[in-house]
């Protein structure tokens, strides 16, 4: 058993802000990845100002060995008032920043891209100057699909790349990383003003080549932000640590990154998809599109 270091220990949440945001989350019958993942940098983000909102859910379609999401072949048809409980969750909350991702919906024929759709007008409707982010999945390769979200004008489009292409087929067997990259390169051809995102993580095995070729895959599809952080097992029955990655080589990778063009990189142990998600908005006043 890999013994936990003493860097990926997080400071106790403020809980009076995190309990406040709680109740928002339970009076609308939300669900947000900060809780249903046990995110470490809950109190955070709460208290920055950011949740990532998990809609369509809680079951996914799919059933990625790493993820703590539970699985179900056919899962309940779409909530209708959905996006306008995320709308009132994102006025309550006072949000400057919402992100707002899914489960895999393999079963519905846009993927769920209309809800993310439904989603965003509803909070720009109460909330015009909160800045949007989807974290979406791949559509099975649908771009008529994925045009629907761009033409919704999120600011940030982000889709996680996840892992290494050798490791796709344990970590993400439904997955595919060609695929994953063409959602990113076709979002930037079509939507050049949004700003493309995707995200790794590290410890299942991969070698520092092997995470230097995604960082430089993911920049040639023109990708402006990327996030690396520690994968940690849910539970016995996932996927297990293979290695702590000291802080050292994260800050390799950021440099890496860094000086091959990606306008942010945020590599830590604790660094989540959405961790520091809210930098987006200095992001855009230092480069506008």
């Amino acid at each position: 058993m890999v013994v936990k270091p003493e860097w990926l220990r997080v400071k106790a949440p403020q809980w009076e802000r995190v309990g406040n945001v709680k109740e928002v989350l339970r009076d609308l019958g939300l669900n947000t990845v900060c809780e249903e993942a046990s995110c470490p940098n809950i109190g955070e983000c709460f208290n920055a100002g950011t949740a990532t909102f998990l809609i369509m859910g809680p079951a996914c379609t799919r059933a990625c060995p790493y993820c703590d999401i539970d699985f179900e072949k056919k899962p309940k048809a779409l909530d209708p008032s959905e996006p306008d409980r995320l709308a009132e969750a994102v006025r309550r909350m006072r949000l400057n920043h919402v992100v707002i991702t899914s489960v895999n919906r393999d079963d519905l024929p846009d993927g769920g891209a209309s809800q993310f759709v439904r989603c965003i007008e509803a909070v720009r409707s109460v909330s015009p100057q909160t800045t949007i982010e989807v974290l979406i999945p791949d559509l099975c390769g649908n771009w008529t699909a994925l045009e629907l979200i761009l033409q919704a004008k999120p600011e940030v489009l982000n889709h996680n790349t996840e892992t290494i292409p050798r490791l796709y087929r344990r970590v993400r067997p439904q997955g595919d990383y060609a695929r994953s990259l063409a959602v990113l390169s076709q979002s930037r051809q079509s939507a050049p003003s949004v700003y493309i995102k995707s995200g790794i993580m590290v410890g299942l095995g991969e070698t520092d080549e092997e995470v230097r070729q995604v960082i430089q895959d993911l920049r040639s599809v023109d990708c402006d932000i990327l996030t690396i952080g520690q994968y940690l097992q849910p539970s016995q029955k996932h996927l297990g640590v293979q290695e702590f990655v000291p802080p050292e080589q994260f800050d390799a990778w950021r440099k890496f990154g860094e000086a091959i063009g990606f306008l942010q990189v945020v590599s830590s142990p604790l660094t989540r998809s959405s961790y520091h998600a809210e930098q987006v908005r200095e992001l855009m006043q230092k480069y506008p599109r």
